[in-house]
């Protein structure tokens, strides 16, 4: 019998949903018990269930983009993914996730059921539009190779500092999100250096998350979600600022708090969490659950920028790939078979 590895998961957030992946659920998961319970839950408040919209005949950015039905379709792929992952190959040792993708962490590590995770992306894809006006910049702080370069990030990272209006939101391998009001980034286009990768992408659709100016969606939710929903973590957890939630360690109600409070109004660090999770769990692969893999690059972009297993630039991160992957992606259906 071929020995269980040892898999870090890592569960995607918003922008994983796009036109390549309608129909995964039904490709991936039809017939599941749990997306019958989410279609229920949708259809209760008189909204698309997940079936409709996973089953349209054609993506639509207004529809399936919206924070309200992309949040519990990303929800929906990652919790069936990871519960289709197979226990004989694969011995989970950490959960994480980046910004959404932190509702799914919680609901695989076992601090809330499924059912309850899925209430919570589905209620937060609605008050993620609760923020004060503004939204998110993309900046790409990394060329072709995917090295660092810390001084032109220590140089933007002071331009962000000097404009009112502006917070870093997400750090997400050699990228940057910045949100703001929409005066704020506009200065800040304008007023940022040269990049070796694509121009500064205002993210559509995208609120400005991850910084005070969601204050009223924090509001909402804690209105609305219940504390008593949480316990404690089956698998360790490692959230946005790098901090580990153990096993008969944690405090739920503290966990509830990180989650409503710190994780929605101050920035989330992916690059520090996937750093701490690799560097303490030493994973023999990472699993990126569904339902697409546009975490897959920031993933490897971490991976160079702490020369882990060898892996110093794109190039060898290609030929770790090629070679055995060490990142699995679950939409993948060669890498898929590895961990199902």
């Amino acid at each position: 019998m071929m020995a269980k590895e040892a898999v870090l998961v890592v569960c995607p957030g918003r922008g994983t949903y796009g036109a390549a992946e309608l129909g995964y659920l039904a490709r991936h998961h039809g017939g599941a018990r749990l997306i019958e319970a989410f279609d229920a839950v949708r259809a209760s408040r008189g909204v698309p269930t997940l079936s409709v919209l996973d089953g349209a005949a054609k993506y639509s950015t207004s529809l399936h983009g919206s924070g309200e039905n992309s949040a519990p379709l990303i929800y929906a792929a990652g919790i069936l993914d990871f519960l289709a992952l197979d226990p004989d190959k694969a011995k989970i040792v950490a959960v994480c996730g980046n910004s959404m993708g932190w509702y799914t962490a919680l609901a695989c590590a076992g601090v809330v059921p499924a059912e309850r995770g899925f209430a919570i992306a589905d209620a937060m894809g609605v008050n993620s539009g609760s923020g004060e006006p503004g939204g998110q910049v993309l900046l790409t702080l990394v060329g072709d190779d995917w090295r660092p370069d810390p001084a032109l990030r220590a140089e933007i990272e002071a331009i962000v500092a000097g404009i009112d209006g502006l917070h870093r939101s997400i750090d997400l391998g050699g990228m940057l999100l910045v949100a703001g009001t929409d005066a704020a980034l506009d200065q800040l286009t304008k007023a940022l250096p040269p990049q070796p990768g694509r121009p500064p992408l205002r993210l559509a659709g995208h609120g400005p998350f991850h910084s005070p100016l969601m204050a009223e969606s924090s509001r909402r939710a804690r209105s609305g979600l219940s504390a008593e929903w949480f316990g404690q973590p089956r698998v360790p957890l490692v959230d946005g600022q790098g901090r580990t939630w153990r096993p008969h360690a944690s405090r739920p109600d503290a966990l509830y708090d990180y989650t409503f409070d710190a994780q929605i109004l101050e920035p989330y660090d992916f690059t520090r969490s996937l750093a701490v999770a690799i560097k303490e769990f030493a994973p023999d692969r990472i699993v990126l659950l569904g339902p697409g893999e546009t975490l897959g690059g920031a993933i490897g972009q971490v991976l160079v920028a702490e020369e882990w297993l060898g892996i110093e630039d794109k190039a060898s991160f290609a030929a770790r790939q090629d070679a055995d992957p060490f990142l699995v992606a679950m939409n993948r259906p060669e890498q898929r078979s590895l961990v199902s």
